[in-house]
């Protein structure tokens, strides 16, 4: 069942996109060879307290950490570690921000110092896809609208699309209906309505688009080695067109 946000439910959330939204930026600033993905996840965690807010995967089915932190082949859910980033690694940070019972979801893809052309023009296409994503957002569009935006997109481009992981409903818990795949057929699922309140996430491959996963039963792979990103807001509908919660801009 897809459950239809109140404004002031929504409002409620748009709250916890800004904290999210800050962290993320601060993020940015820590990003270099050297820093390791430990202590980014420590970083968040205190620049969540002084906030009021909370990590909401932190406990998520016996999820440690306040962050997942995915590094170059690593699509998504990867654990915080203590060996340090190089130059030319990609590391994409994703969390859930609780404020006062109201979640926000956003993860985000850095460069480490200076990468490759081939890396460089695989962040920028993953960011682009997600806005693309975005604009099909709309009341009286269709789920299926989203991911065939982003997957005729990325696949024009010469990169591929993650099947196994997709966007989610979010609310009073981090994942509701509907999901959101990022791909597929254009008119296909669900209707997309005012109050509807969702992610899209789109983790785009430079190779090919299947995963594997670690031993660890959390962290998912690219099956070839190369490298993946992943941009990721939450979004609300509204009849004015979507309203992004996390915006960092």
């Amino acid at each position: 069942m897809i459950v239809l946000k109140s404004q002031r439910e929504i409002e409620a959330m748009k709250k916890a996109g800004e904290i999210l939204a800050a962290c993320h930026k601060e993020i940015g600033k820590l990003i270099k060879p050297g820093i390791t993905t430990w202590e980014i996840d420590q970083f968040v965690e205190e620049f969540l307290k002084k906030k009021g807010a909370t990590p909401e995967q932190k406990g998520y089915k016996g999820y440690e950490y306040a962050t997942c932190a995915s590094i170059n082949d690593e699509i998504c859910h990867g654990f915080p570690r203590k060996e340090p980033l190089n130059e030319g690694d990609i590391v994409t940070v994703d969390m859930v921000v609780n404020y006062n019972g109201a979640l926000a979801d956003s993860a985000w893809s850095y460069a480490v110092g200076k990468v490759s052309e081939e890396t460089e023009r695989l962040l920028q296409v993953t960011k682009e896809a997600l806005y693309k994503g975005i604009e099909q957002a709309v009341v009286g569009n269709r789920i299926g609208d989203i991911g065939h935006a982003i997957q005729t997109y990325v696949e024009g481009e010469g990169f591929s699309v993650v099947r196994d992981f997709i966007g989610h409903g979010i609310g009073a818990v981090i994942h509701e209906k509907p999901d959101v795949p990022h791909y597929g057929l254009p008119g296909k699922g669900a209707r997309i309505k005012e109050g509807m309140v969702f992610t899209i996430e789109p983790m785009v491959n430079v190779g090919r688009y299947q995963t594997r996963m670690d031993l660890n039963g959390w962290t998912a792979r690219t099956i070839d080695g190369k490298f993946s990103a992943q941009y990721e807001h939450t979004l609300a509908i509204t009849k004015d067109g979507p309203v992004i919660l996390t915006e960092q801009e």
